[in-house]
């Protein structure tokens, strides 16, 4: 085996433990996106919280599987960067939307009859936008596995 390739073992197994730690920290946290219908400041407080925390530790295993991506294929892996960028913009409209929600959490009641247009906009926006936020993370974990299936369970093996 040439020195190059040794070396881009050593870092991909490097790299692959970082990301190995990252996902059990990541699994630890267990948010998730269904959406609650609870009319509590104190709640939407909590899951806001909770979403913060997620979201800063998936930004490091994304840009963890990045990097680990990048050592074998530069052009696939800003095309992955590109999708952690939204998967990181997505996050902060999520939060806004919760925000929302806290300051005014009576909108998110599907009991109360008296809602504003506004009212069932916010409702509608956070269960489309945490739909969203699933679906881009399950199509980036999908991306991610098909390239190590491609490129990184040779060099691993």
């Amino acid at each position: 085996m040439s020195q190059n390739s040794e070396n881009l073992k050593k870092s991909a197994k490097e790299y692959g433990e970082k990301l190995a730690k990252l996902g059990m920290e990541l699994s630890k946290i267990k948010f998730s996106y269904k959406v609650e219908k609870k009319p509590s400041t104190q709640y939407w407080q909590k899951r806001i919280d909770d979403f913060k925390k997620y979201n800063e530790k998936g930004m490091k295993y994304y840009n963890q599987v990045y990097a680990l991506m990048n050592l074998v294929n530069k052009e696939e892996s800003q095309m992955f960067l590109l999708r952690t960028s939204k998967f990181r913009q997505l996050g902060f409209t999520l939060i806004e939307i919760m925000e929302k929600i806290k300051e005014n959490p009576s909108i998110i009641d599907s009991k109360d009859k008296q809602h504003s247009q506004w009212s069932n906009e916010i409702r509608d926006q956070i269960i489309e936008h945490s739909s969203k936020c699933i679906h881009h993370e399950k199509d980036m974990n999908a991306s991610f596995r098909e390239f190590y299936e491609k490129h990184l369970r040779k060099i691993l093996e």
